[in-house]
């Protein structure tokens, strides 16, 4: 028995040592983009299978209205204090073929109008219910970003900004919002608009749009450069 229990505790030391060793190795590698280049490889690979799952027909589920939940606040990042809501403009800006758009809420409200309830899944593990209402980023696309691989995004005072691939941004259920559980936004949850999207991450799914890009070239995304997966797909 007690042969037993110090060749146990050997065990256990000589795995300990390891982790701290392979923590030391990891910790102790160049950087690619913000994380250790192995983690980035992983982080990579994961985009890689979830490109291949991803499809324009494939739908996040939908729930009955009496699902949904209210509305838990969550990230501050780009909600700056002294923002005016009354002179908000959303600007699009098209580096593929050189065009600039200025658009009201009023301009958005006049699109198709969409709703769905969806859940939102925060990487933080958790997840709720939510009735979005707004318009597809789609129609953004067709209108200004045709032939774009890219769309970034970023709030209007530059504390907060994500990238999405082209085909996540003109699926069916990507939304610029600006109602939430049948109410206007507020500004805790990204007023005036924001973007829902049921296929990706909570992390995409940005308050408070300032300025739309679309690009040929891989745009920045705040939560891929602190060492999260840039794709953040479902």
């Amino acid at each position: 028995m007690r042969i037993r229990s110090r060749r146990s505790f050997l065990k256990a030391g000589v795995a300990a040592l390891g982790g701290v060793g392979s923590f030391h190795w990891l910790r102790t590698r160049r950087h690619d983009d913000g994380v250790p280049w192995p983690l980035r490889r992983v982080l990579e690979t994961n985009e890689q299978l979830a490109r291949e799952y991803f499809s324009a027909s494939h739908l996040a589920p939908t729930f009955p209205e009496s699902m949904v939940s209210p509305p838990r606040e969550n990230g501050g990042e780009g909600l700056s204090r002294d923002f005016d809501i009354r002179s908000w403009t959303l600007k699009v800006v098209s580096s593929v073929h050189s065009r600039r758009l200025e658009l009201t809420l009023d301009d958005i409200k006049r699109l198709p109008r969409v709703e769905m309830v969806t859940e939102l899944h925060c990487i933080e593990g958790w997840s709720q219910v939510v009735h979005w209402t707004g318009a597809r980023l789609s129609n953004l696309v067709a209108e200004a970003g045709s032939d774009a691989r890219y769309v970034g995004m970023e709030t209007p005072d530059g504390g907060y900004y994500v990238g999405l691939d082209i085909a996540s941004a003109v699926h069916p259920q990507t939304l610029l919002c600006y109602e939430m559980n049948g109410r206007e936004l507020t500004p805790e949850h990204g007023a005036p608009l924001r973007l829902a999207t049921p296929v990706k991450y909570g992390i995409k799914n940005i308050k408070r749009i300032g300025t739309v890009h679309f690009t040929n070239t891989r745009p920045p995304d705040f939560w891929a450069e602190r060492g999260h997966d840039w794709y953040a797909g479902l």
